[in-house]
């Protein structure tokens, strides 16, 4: 098992050999923070800025082959667990991961509940809705199966966020191939020029949807695990942003 930590600063990271920190976005800077880097092999690291922690799994897709699973969480974000300290708290570790694994098909972060909206008008009022719009295009056209589980996600309330995931490599080969189809072909369809720096983020987010719409369609047996942020959550800073972009329409 492999778990890639994204990162782009130097941090404490878990002494578990399971996990295996990465810079991401190497390629764009002079920064070397001695560990792994998205640079090497066959890459995406110079889009890092719109394509944010997909970097580290394009990365893992193409040059990481000899684990039979494969994961993908944060310097600042992990799945709890019992046996690892991190921080002052308490994270997963290798022996609780592959127990789930032995047991489900994909170990995913516990949903977020927007409550007050579905996944469809959420981004539309927390980014620019045509990037979605077209998301939706490219599936129709080249992954028509998808579209039942689209509308079904897109419909919803519920989110597995932030791109985090534990898998088997058959699946997380079978993920990246769809999932990069569709973002290379959406890349070539969006100008994000004007963008300020968190909506170039944009493939990153659109990629947290999509990855809802591919563990929908496939049918994948899913353990919940709870996020850890070692550095806290700021629950009520996001709840007032979301009711101030779904009510005073401000980005």
């Amino acid at each position: 098992m492999k778990i890639l930590i994204a990162t782009h600063k130097a941090y404490d990271f878990p002494n578990d050999a399971c996990y295996l920190p990465i810079q991401v976005g190497k390629a764009n800077g002079s920064l070397d923070l001695g560990v792994e880097s998205d640079d090497s092999g066959e890459n995406i690291s110079d889009k890092n800025p719109s394509f944010c922690e997909l970097t580290a799994l394009y990365w893992a897709w193409k040059n990481l082959e000899n684990y039979e699973y494969i994961g993908l969480v944060h310097y600042r974000r992990y799945f709890s667990g019992l046996e690892l300290n991190l921080k002052g708290k308490k994270i997963a570790s290798q022996s609780e991961l592959l127990a789930d694994l032995a047991i489900y098909d994909v170990i995913v972060a516990k949903k977020r509940n927007y409550y007050i909206e579905s996944v469809y008008t959420h981004y539309k009022n927390a980014h620019f809705i045509k990037d979605l719009d077209i998301t939706k295009q490219i599936i129709e056209q080249y992954f028509p199966e998808y579209m039942s589980a689209f509308h079904q996600v897109m419909e919803g309330k519920t989110l597995h966020l932030f791109n985090m995931f534990v898998m088997s490599r058959e699946h997380f080969v079978q993920y990246c191939e769809w999932l990069f189809n569709i973002l290379f072909k959406l890349e070539k369809q969006i100008d994000i020029s004007s963008y300020d720096d968190y909506q170039k983020r944009v493939f990153g987010f659109i990629a947290e949807r999509l990855f809802n719409v591919w563990l929908v369609k496939n049918q994948l047996k899913l353990k919940e695990r709870k996020v850890v942020s070692l550095e806290g959550e700021h629950i009520l800073k996001k709840a007032i942003g979301l009711l101030k972009r779904k009510y005073l329409k401000k980005k």
